[in-house]
């Protein structure tokens, strides 16, 4: 009888793992909906909050305050923080999430571009179902995904990828914050009046900035950094 008691002592004290939190973002109601659909009433994932905007997401995650949580944020998201903007602030501020991109059919250079600003992989929206759902946990086990990404682009991610760590890796904050601005299409004065510095100072930035890529004008670096995904590409006006 006591083997059996404590048998059953010991049962109690097992710890029932709780289920896999998903946060599903995306700009469509449809695609959410969808989702969270397909997700349903899984026994070990469910859908805990969708958002259609990078602030509803972030107010969401906050909210929310769980260890066991995947962020699939949906490329596509309109305006400044837009979803790479997201992923950014996502890795940033809860870097214990799990962040999957997820898109239908986006180049290498943007998913590049994700990983490279702290999503945990990319999972295209055309996959298979099954494939959907176990890449998602996939992730959370801390895995790599690149799930429904052409096979010869994979090559493509990782040399972008490794590109933009480079880059990012000779160039301080600052210059990135330069460089980015510059890959709008704005005027050495314009760039200087929007980070608040000197017209100089600004100059003074990109003359740094052309040294370490190994180019001679704003366009040649500005092109450098989009191979790589590193920055957006505007309408860069030559200097």
């Amino acid at each position: 009888m006591a083997k059996t008691g404590a048998s059953s002592k010991g049962r109690s004290r097992e710890k029932v793992r709780p289920r896999l939190g998903v946060v599903v973002v995306d700009p469509l109601a449809v695609v959410r909906a969808g989702v969270a659909r397909l997700i349903g009433d899984l026994p070990d994932m469910q859908v805990l909050a969708e958002a259609g905007t990078a602030d509803a997401c972030l107010a969401a995650v906050r909210r929310i305050r769980r260890s066991r949580l995947v962020v699939l944020v949906g490329l596509g998201l309109p305006g400044d923080r837009d979803s790479l903007w997201l992923i950014g602030a996502l890795r940033e501020r809860y870097p214990e999430a799990t962040i999957l991109a997820s898109g239908a059919g986006a180049d290498a250079t943007t998913i590049s571009r994700g990983l490279l600003l702290g999503a945990d992989g990319y999972l295209d929206k055309d996959v298979d179902p099954v494939e959907f759902l176990e890449a998602i946990r996939q992730a959370a086990r801390g895995e790599a995904v690149l799930a429904g990404a052409p096979v010869d682009w994979v090559g493509s991610i990782a040399e972008g990828f490794d590109r933009a760590r480079h880059i990012e890796s000779q160039l301080t904050r600052r210059e990135r914050e330069v460089l980015q601005v510059a890959a709008e299409g704005l005027t050495a004065r314009e760039i200087a009046h929007q980070l608040g510095v000197r017209e100089r100072t600004v100059t003074t930035h990109l003359g740094r900035i052309y040294g370490k890529l190994g180019v001679n004008s704003r366009v040649g670096a500005v092109i450098e950094a989009a191979r790589s995904g590193l920055v957006t590409v505007g309408t860069p006006e030559s200097e």
